[in-house]
């Protein structure tokens, strides 16, 4: 005979602990439209904000996968999970799955505990910008460059402009303030579970082997499995999806074709590819 209860929604289920799962994943960078949303505080906020609202849940279960990316909006979405398991007193146990670094590895240390799988990457607990000088293409093609400006250090790092010394001084500047403060954030969420390793602070990245051993991975494992062992074999996984968008509901006049603001967005999803691509290539993925 079968009971009542075994057929209740395991969120009414006394014998059953449901766990809120939020996948976060991919390049951090504000902005982003409905053709490809980026990872930021603005996609993530939602999210977060349903998944700490189960009050009968003991924790809140993050995967992570991300190559990094603004260090401002990975600093705002660690905040805000950080605030939210303070105010509504909840574990936050993250799960790296490809990769953590950078900004993304920022995001990691919101959680409690931090788990990987053994081929994961971590780490790279740096600052980079990067771009590129056009002097020689334009001078080859015969374009005058005309640049007017109000204020001597407007048109610093211009790419069209000969690279200058206390430009790039100014640049490294701002860099090792950034730096920083995300060296900083990790010593105050790691504590004195990270080694004393002269190349943890220098940007290299690490297996998730070797980031358990130097302190920035707790334990090896995966989400299921872990959950599994923690909370026994009647846990229920509840991951915690966004709301659907308007592509996923009839639009009038989407067949007739498509306005000038969709294709602008078409076009900054195509240059939003270009920069998560080059970010996820630094590790090998």
């Amino acid at each position: 005979m079968v009971s009542f209860t075994s057929i209740l929604p395991a969120r009414f289920r006394k014998d059953v602990t449901v766990i809120p799962v939020v996948r976060l994943s991919g390049a951090i960078m504000s902005g982003g439209n409905q053709f490809r949303p980026n990872l930021n505080i603005a996609t993530a906020a939602p999210l977060l904000a349903r998944a700490f609202d189960d009050k009968k849940a003991p924790a809140v279960a993050i995967m992570l996968n991300s190559p990094g990316g603004s260090p401002v909006q990975s600093r705002l979405i660690y905040k805000r999970i950080r605030d939210l398991a303070e105010e509504k007193n909840k574990k936050v146990l993250v799960f790296v799955e490809d990769v953590a670094a950078s900004g993304g590895y920022m995001i990691a240390c919101a959680g409690d505990e931090i788990f990987a799988d053994p081929s994961s990457v971590v780490g790279s607990i740096g600052v980079i910008s990067a771009g590129f000088g056009f002097t020689g293409l334009i001078d080859k093609i015969g374009v005058e460059r005309r640049v007017y400006t109000a204020g001597e250090n407007k048109s610093l790092l211009d790419p069209f402009k000969p690279e200058k010394a206390e430009d790039v001084a100014r640049l490294k500047e701002l860099q090792l303030e950034i730096h920083k403060v995300f060296i900083d954030l990790v010593k105050q969420s790691r504590g004195a579970r990270l080694k004393d390793d002269p190349e943890l602070f220098t940007g290299q990245f690490w297996t998730g082997i070797r980031g358990k051993e130097l302190g920035l991975v707790d334990d090896l494992g995966d989400l299921r499995s872990t959950l599994r062992a923690r909370y026994g074999d009647k846990v229920k996984l509840r991951l915690v999806s966004p709301q659907r968008g308007f592509l996923g509901r009839r639009v009038p006049g989407v067949a007739a074709g498509l306005s000038a603001g969709a294709l602008a967005g078409i076009a900054e999803a195509g240059l939003n590819v270009i920069d998560e691509r080059a970010l996820w290539a630094r590790y090998g993925l």
